[in-house]
């Protein structure tokens, strides 16, 4: 899996391989009916990106940020139904959604002051309110990585935090990445504090580390990191 899936192709083996060994796994089931798509983009910094799987009467398949546009990955999204949206979180984690969108047709999500209408984006998002795309998906503004940083919101259920949120194994809880805060540190920590008011029970992220909890355990770590956020300088 790491073989097929490295963003710059480095890993390689001393015995010889099936080339589809590892393929098939991808995507690869977190729960429900949500996936991590591997095949991540070097353009991308290796980010990761997911796949949520919905029939057509619930707005069909959904990418949540973009992997790379490998023929492997394409041919196993299509026989999965393809991709009828794709939710971008910010300008970093783009890697190929010019070919996805070219590929399956799809309308791509993105906040305007990210660059949107630069990438020719079909659905621009604005200011800093929630926007409900449909009865299971909303768009929550999270300016502080970058100035047009988004988070969304599957089923009150699963949380895809592009930049702005992960877990952390060395505090055992979940955090933000001070080092990267491009945009503004203190806008982060308040757009941090926003998430307080909402529920959910995973953060899958394209950088560091995926977390599952139930949703009052979340509460609690998500204040614990805002509270740490605001000693941070």
């Amino acid at each position: 899996m790491a073989l097929v899936a490295c963003p710059t192709g480095s890993i390689g083996t001393t015995e010889r391989h099936d080339p589809h060994t590892g393929i098939d796994a991808f995507p690869m089931p977190i729960d429900d009916n949500v996936y991590f798509c591997g095949f991540t983009s070097e353009s991308s910094f290796g980010a990761w990106s997911y796949l949520i799987t919905r029939p057509a009467s619930e707005g069909g398949n959904v990418l949540v940020d973009s992997p790379r546009f490998a023929s492997q990955l394409v041919k196993r999204l299509e026989a999965m139904g393809g991709v009828s949206r794709m939710l971008l979180t910010h300008k970093d984690d783009v890697a190929d959604h010019e070919l996805f969108r070219k590929r399956f047709n799809c309308e791509r999500i993105m906040h305007r002051d990210d660059g949107a209408a630069r990438l020719g984006v079909e659905h621009v998002i604005q200011g800093t309110d929630p926007v409900q795309l449909d009865d299971d998906l909303l768009v929550i503004p999270t300016p502080g990585h970058t100035r047009g940083h988004v988070v969304f919101l599957y089923r009150n259920k699963f949380l895809f935090t592009g930049d702005h949120l992960a877990w952390s194994p060395a505090r055992q809880t979940l955090t933000a990445f001070r080092s990267v805060a491009w945009y503004s540190w203190p806008e982060q920590t308040r757009s941090m504090e926003n998430l307080l008011s909402f529920e959910f029970q995973w953060v899958l992220p394209g950088h560091g580390n995926i977390h599952h909890d139930d949703a009052q355990s979340m509460h609690e770590h998500l204040k614990r990191c805002v509270s740490w956020m605001k000693t941070v300088k």
